[in-house]
């Protein structure tokens, strides 16, 4: 597992979830202005309780709340499955 892969985790891990995998897909965007610079992109699917009662819009400020120091250079793009416990695909 990457280090930034592991860093993203440390900083999800405020929000509780019961289950969470983070995929680099930085190999498909070389050339990316972002890749460029050094952010990764990264595909996150995480369920957590903490989401309950709150919309995607919500989820997603809180997601990137806990990873705010990376996104300041080593997350260059977010894809975001985020779900409580309780819900279907």
């Amino acid at each position: 597992m990457s280090r930034r892969i592991e860093q993203m985790r440390q900083c999800l891990a405020a929000l509780h979830p019961s289950s969470m995998e983070i995929v680099d897909e930085s190999h498909k965007h070389a050339g990316h202005a972002g890749a460029r610079a050094g952010g990764g992109h990264y595909l996150l699917q995480i369920t957590s309780p903490e989401f309950s009662g709150k919309n995607k819009m919500a989820r997603h400020r809180m997601i990137y709340s806990a990873l705010a120091e990376m996104m300041k250079r080593d997350i260059h793009a977010l894809t975001i499955d985020a779900k409580t416990p309780g819900e279907i695909e």
